[in-house]
């Protein structure tokens, strides 16, 4: 008899109820116990302090900005929003993060050029590029963000990138209706190359944070105070005790800084050890964030100019002929402070060549010479 003619025993479905059941049991388990690790896993929250006073239309934004970065990032990032002043105090800021005591800061670059001076071609600068897609140009295609971020990396700090707002403007106690009108006048501006420029001109500067320039215009400590644009210098109430907006003439209505750029910065400890697709995310939230807060501060904007209009402020333009006296200062001193750091001469020549080209056209070579106009300017 062979093998195939003895009968088998059916095999009971027993083996099989056991196996799947405790395969069953397993992947239920597995199920239960992934979701719970997800859950388990902390989103990554940064405490983020801005330049921007509460209650200011910049401070509408930024918040935004933050409630945003939690959404791009499914909640694995969320930003806390804090205001000006709120752990340390604006010109703080920068030690602040790169000793970790803050994990960013959402700040105007500028403001660092004391001990970066390539900060000073980090943001615009007196009758240099005035266009916010000059600067985005710069940065994203001409190799900006690169020497921002080799810049930044060594104080321990990582630049993401930067974030446009508006133009500044002067607010002035008194008329100043040419440039002889600045001479002898105390006026707070930005620092670095700007004060620097101006001063040439005969102008006493100061650098205050924002929440700080309607104390000194008030109590008489200053005569003039550059901010930023007309929606956030109304919400501090510049127009209550300055009656005098001070702007350049309609094709340069800002001479000192037509494009005030701000970033978010982050420490450097922190920004590696997020992982690299959340730093995608916060990368593309801030780039976003750049256009979102321009676009809504253009629109406040509108209203602004007429409720200066309302309390009595009188706008006052410089001319033409003004604006070549400034460039006068001006051009020598892009020179003078490109010579002052490696990088800061980088970032200018770039910037110089860029503004040399035909669709910029900004400075002939016949326009590159010192106060005098008689020596070629050379880096």
């Amino acid at each position: 008899m062979t093998n195939e003619s003895v009968p088998r025993e059916p095999r009971t479905p027993t083996s099989r109820r056991r196996f799947i059941a405790a395969g069953a049991l397993a992947g239920g388990t597995a199920a239960l116990a992934f979701p719970a690790v997800i859950r388990a896993q902390a989103p990554i929250k940064w405490r983020v302090q801005t330049a921007w006073s509460s209650g200011l239309a910049g401070f509408t934004a930024f918040k935004k900005y933050c409630a945003n970065v939690k959404v791009l990032s499914e909640g694995k990032v969320e930003f806390q929003p804090l205001p000006a002043g709120a752990v340390v105090g604006t010109f703080e800021m920068f030690n602040a993060v790169k000793g970790g005591g803050l994990d960013a800061m959402h700040v105007f670059t500028n403001y660092w050029a004391g001990n970066m001076p390539v900060t000073a071609f980090l943001s615009s600068y007196p009758l240099g590029l005035d266009r916010p897609d000059q600067w985005e140009t710069w940065y994203y295609e001409l190799g900006g963000i690169q020497i921002a971020r080799k810049a930044f990396e060594a104080h321990n700090i990582f630049y993401v990138g930067p974030i446009q707002h508006d133009l500044n403007i002067i607010h002035s106690k008194v008329p100043i209706r040419s440039f002889e009108d600045f001479k002898g006048k105390k006026i707070r501006l930005p620092g670095g190359m700007i004060a620097a420029i101006f001063a040439k001109a005969g102008v006493s500067t100061t650098i205050l944070p924002g929440a700080e320039v309607y104390g000194a215009l008030d109590k008489g400590g200053l005569d003039a105070a550059d901010y930023t644009g007309p929606a956030v210098n109304y919400g501090l109430g510049l127009g209550q005790i300055a009656k005098y907006i001070i702007l350049g003439p309609p094709s340069t209505p800002c001479l000192h800084q037509p494009v005030d750029l701000m970033d978010l910065t982050v420490n450097l400890g922190k920004w590696n050890a997020l992982p690299k697709h959340l730093q995608d995310v916060v990368i593309a939230a801030t780039r976003q964030h750049s256009w979102d807060q321009y676009a809504y501060i253009q629109k406040e904007n509108i209203a602004a100019w007429d409720k200066f209009k309302a309390q009595g402020v009188q706008v006052i333009r410089l001319s033409e002929a003004d604006i070549e006296k400034f460039r006068r200062y001006a051009i020598p001193m892009w020179f003078e402070w490109a010579k002052r750091d490696p990088l800061a001469k980088q970032a200018f020549a770039s910037q110089l060549a860029f503004m040399k080209t035909i669709n910029v056209g900004y400075v002939p070579d016949s326009g590159l010479v010192d106060i005098d106009g008689k020596t070629k300017l050379t880096l």
